[in-house]
């Protein structure tokens, strides 16, 4: 088996994160969320892996490079082209981009798992590959059941009593919904069903090939095994998961670092003031970061690396991205702050620079000169 992942989109609903990250690079527990992907699929075997790239592409390529040090083979496809020396994205469309690669080098001559890269799974690949091949399909959609009052939020799955899929919902009202299967992104095809996509064109795999596939009635099913799917679509959805997983409901995701006190973990290099800190766990604190005397830490808190908390600061239920320094004596509370940009868990943003932000932050690689009299009573900890 081959995979493709789908990596050419902008990301805008979970903006601010994206404005200098693509969506699989977000960080989820200090690494970008398609690494996870890439790691189940060479668990299972899959190692050769084509992913589609656009949008700041060389963030996905300068970090997952040819895949050697995961253990699998990484080919790009980049979407756009160069107008007056500058790069220009140019999305064709999920399936548009798998025949772009279909016709300049046939890379899909065997079945593939086609995956969004934005999400993180532990779906059996092996039972799913099974059950595609035990009912003859050329396109098999996994599905994960959501609650009937979550319908409104998923593209539903409407299948016949054999599994094959006769209908979708998008985003049906729960008194209209047909189902509670959502489609999570999540597909198997054969190479055949390459050949349903025009060349040369725009073409979506949701919106175009799978309208495409119900109306020729051709072997198209649902595949309905459970696991999990921490699916990033929006900016609460990003909050959400990471408290989750500080607390510990997603057992094959461990907090990384060393755990040198009950709920807190800390990378290398790490410089706080024990004595006149208040951390209340679960906490991870990254390499090369600093906490000043009276600050505050509550959890589920990730202060990722290289960050500076001043005197005074409090930071509750938040998650600050690489060399966040948040100002004395300022709160930053169930927020995320990346780079120029601060966002609350409802998706709220707000610009460093805005009149009416009621918090300061700046980049902690700018040196901060303190007076004569400061007294540092921090200490370095250097986990291992």
């Amino acid at each position: 088996m081959k995979a493709m992942i789908l990596a050419a989109g902008k990301g805008t609903r979970v903006r601010p994160l994206t404005y200098e990250l693509p969506k699989p690079m977000i960080p989820v527990m200090g690494k970008p969320v398609m690494a996870y992907l890439i790691e189940h699929l060479a668990q299972y075997g899959v190692v050769d892996i084509m992913v589609n790239v656009s949008y700041l592409h060389e963030k996905i390529q300068d970090y997952f490079e040819d895949g050697h040090r995961f253990g699998v083979n990484i080919g790009y496809s980049f979407e756009g082209d160069i107008s007056h020396g500058k790069i220009v994205p140019n999305p064709v469309g999920s399936a548009g981009g798998m025949r772009k690669i279909q016709d300049f080098s046939g890379f899909f001559d065997d079945t593939t798992i086609v995956l969004c890269g934005d999400a993180v799974i532990d779906l059996d690949l092996d039972k799913a590959l099974a059950e595609h091949k035990q009912k003859g399909a050329l396109v098999s959609l996994i599905t994960m059941e959501v609650p009937l009052d979550k319908v409104s939020g998923y593209g539903i799955v409407v299948t016949d009593d054999d599994g094959k899929i006769v209908s979708f919902q998008e985003k049906p009202a729960e008194h209209e919904a047909r189902s509670n299967w959502a489609s999570t992104g999540i597909y198997i095809f054969e190479p055949a069903a390459l050949d349903l996509i025009p060349s040369g064109s725009t073409f979506d795999i949701g919106s175009d090939l799978f309208p495409l596939l119900v109306a020729r009635g051709l072997p198209f099913y649902a595949i309905k095994q459970p696991f999990n799917w921490i699916d990033i679509g929006v900016v609460s959805d990003y909050w959400r998961v990471m408290q989750q997983m500080m607390q510990g409901q997603v057992a094959s995701m461990p907090m990384p670092g060393t755990q040198i006190r009950p709920g807190v973990w800390v990378g290398l290099n790490v410089r706080i003031d024990w004595e006149n800190t208040d951390i209340v766990g679960p906490v991870y604190i990254g390499s090369g970061s600093r906490i000043d005397h009276s600050t505050k830490i509550v959890g589920p808190s990730w202060i990722s690396h290289g960050c500076h908390l001043q005197r005074g600061s409090e930071v509750i239920r938040s998650i600050l991205f690489d060399y966040t320094r948040v100002g004395q004596d300022y709160r930053i509370e169930e927020r995320i702050v990346c780079g120029e940009y601060c966002v609350d868990r409802a998706g709220r943003m707000l610009h460093v620079d805005d009149e009416h932000c009621d918090v300061i932050w700046t980049d902690a690689r700018e040196q901060v000169v303190y007076p004569a009299n400061y007294v540092d009573k921090g200490v370095v900890v250097l986990p291992g």
